[in-house]
């Protein structure tokens, strides 16, 4: 009976929460259905199988507000297991949410799975996609924005509009081919192209772009008089292994915000974007709209012979434009200046005088007088054979994911899934294929540098935290290093990018427990092993210990065996994801709508 009734009777829990959030001022919920599923598209006008969710691509926005919760529903009708990882979500207390192949099983193909999860004392700009398979490649992504609550005031005026925009390379390949690539020890090659939310470039010359192939409009309203509407433009690079370039023909690009924290705010004709690298620019319509306006994402730090090749063009139309966007593409940087990109970087400071998630101005925490505790020298190398399999490596190590899950082996003391024992710096020894993890100190202030001693600019990401880019330099890092260091102002944010032959320094504080990934952005030598993941262990057992395993936890490796294998076949997780919730003001809810059934 209940669930027959439950379609009908979901709109009066809805009502109810609402009800018993107005009475009882609890954070909102955001309950999402998703169903991902191949879709036919033709990005760069060759038609070819991508990954949609409810049949687009990009995926749907989320857009919520600080402490709200989120509840996703995903179906998989994919082919193969996937997940979802939410790329710069600071999942407090809960890498069981992280959604990387260490803290969840994969939802096997025709399965549902919900993750649950608040967006606690966070805002800004982010991006969600395919974790594992290298399914990124097919697509599979979207966007997120955390918006303020209505008491902690915005650094800048309400813009009149708000555009996301994802820029990345592109392959006509599909990804389980590209990957296959990978595996034989093959190179990916140049990309195929540049595209624009799903779409390739506008046709800006007959010679580099084919007719015929669909291109992104931005529509924007201009105003009769000075200085012209405002729109907040959330850019994220979702790419494979490309740092691209961004622009807008005429305009210039206030950043404001990247990845969670308020930036100074300056003007930029053009900004590098690399891989997982999520900004947020005020853009005013100040021209005379005489013609639409081109936005470009060109490749840097490539070939000049594979440039137009590797440039994505889409239009910003006024709505009074009189024209099509027309001449040569406004110009960028030199392809091959990595120093101009290094300063550019150096160049984003954090607006310490802001407030965030919080009241409190962001410069509140004074990163530069903590005293660190643990360093790291990670050093990434080239791709090379190890034990007759094509690996990229950290210090060394090319993580191989476990059977088990790193979460689940720690929860049900699994013996043998991984070591404690990532080392703090290069050792003097051959590579090796190992699941070595890094024994993090709860609440140290760890210091990590990213040493690249490779030939291509390399981006890494950390789930689970926000942390400060103090430094960065071409050479090789020493402790002399640290007098270059920026201990005021440097940007927290989730991505940063490492310059061949240069290092970045970062400084991170562990206060969030559980386990959680540290990876190369780059889709290639993260899919070969250029990853390790931190544990984070509170040794004391208070409220401030990790969440509990969820109810719909899913089983796999050594564990398999406790799978309930029809316990996830069925759509019933907007009622299920409340009774997982301890919180009193849901079980006043449930017994509510028990009653309207029965009625």
């Amino acid at each position: 009976m209940l669930l027959s009734s439950f379609s009908s009777s979901f709109s009066c829990l809805v009502a109810l929460v609402l009800l018993v959030d107005a009475v009882l001022a609890g954070d909102p919920f955001a309950f999402l259905d998703w169903k991902v599923s191949y879709i036919s598209a033709s990005p760069l006008g060759v038609k070819q199988q991508v990954i949609g969710i409810n049949g687009k691509f990009p995926g749907p926005t989320v857009n919520v507000t600080t402490n709200w919760n989120v509840v996703v529903n995903v179906k998989n009708d994919l082919d193969e297991p996937f997940l979802v990882t939410w790329n710069g979500f600071q999942q407090r207390k809960n890498s069981w949410q992280d959604g990387v192949s260490g803290t969840n099983c994969p939802i096997p193909s025709g399965w549902n799975w919900t993750y649950q999860f608040q967006v606690k004392d966070q805002i800004g700009s982010f991006f969600y996609f395919p974790s594992t398979n290298f399914q990124k490649a097919a697509g599979g992504y979207g966007g997120t924005i955390i918006n303020n609550r209505a008491v902690i005031p915005v650094p800048f005026g309400m813009p009149d509009g708000d555009i996301t925009i994802f820029i990345s390379d592109w392959y006509i390949r599909d990804h389980k081919e590209l990957r296959k690539t990978l595996e034989d020890g093959g190179d990916l090659g140049v990309p195929d192209g540049v595209i624009f939310n799903g779409l390739g470039p506008y046709r800006y010359n007959d010679t580099n772009v084919p007719d015929g192939i669909a291109y992104e409009t931005i529509n924007v309203e201009p105003v009769l008089f000075e200085p012209g509407k405002t729109y907040r433009f959330r850019v994220h690079n979702a790419g494979i292994s490309t740092c691209l370039n961004f622009r807008i023909q005429n305009h210039n690009l206030l950043l404001v915000e990247t990845e969670g924290s308020y930036t100074v705010q300056q003007n930029y004709s053009n900004l590098d974007i690399h891989v997982g690298q999520s900004y947020s620019f005020l853009i005013t319509m100040d021209q005379n709209a005489s013609s639409d306006y081109y936005i470009v994402a060109s490749a840097r730090f490539v070939n000049a012979t594979v440039r137009d090749k590797v440039t994505g063009v889409a239009v910003l139309h006024y709505s009074n434009s009189q024209g099509p966007a027309s001449g040569p593409l406004p110009d960028g940087p030199d392809e091959a200046d990595t120093y101009s990109s290094m300063n550019q970087a150096r160049s984003i400071r954090w607006n310490v005088t802001a407030s965030g998630a919080r009241p409190n101005p962001q410069g509140s925490f004074r990163y530069g007088d903590i005293t660190v505790t643990d360093v790291y020298v990670i050093v990434s190398k080239p791709i090379e054979l190890i034990d007759g399999r094509w690996c990229a490596t950290l210090n060394g190590i090319s993580y191989i994911s476990p059977a088990t899950p790193l979460k689940l082996a720690q929860q049900f003391n699994v013996p043998g899934v991984y070591k404690l024992d990532f080392p703090n710096h290069m050792m003097n020894r051959p590579p090796k294929i190992d699941t070595s993890i890094i024994n993090g100190t709860y609440k140290s202030f760890t210091e990590i540098i990213l040493q690249n001693n490779g030939t291509s600019v390399q981006s890494y990401h950390m789930d689970g935290y926000a942390f400060f880019v103090v430094g960065m330099d071409f050479g090789t890092w020493t402790e002399n290093s640290r007098g270059t260091y920026n201990k005021w102002d440097g940007v927290a944010r989730c991505t940063t990018q490492v310059f061949p032959g240069a290092w970045t320094a970062i400084l991170v504080y562990l206060d969030n427990v559980g386990i959680w990934n540290l990876r190369a952005a780059n889709l290639d030598t993260w899919y070969l092993g250029q990853e390790v993941y931190v544990s984070v262990v509170n040794p004391e057992i208070n409220t401030k210990t990790d969440l509990p395993m969820p109810d719909n936890a899913i089983f796999c490796g050594a564990l398999s065996t406790l799978q309930n294998q029809q316990s996830h076949k069925f759509k019933f997780s907007k009622a299920s994801s409340l009774i997982n919730l301890s919180d009193i003001r849901f079980v006043w809810i449930l017994t509510m709508w028990l009653g309207v059934l029965v009625l």
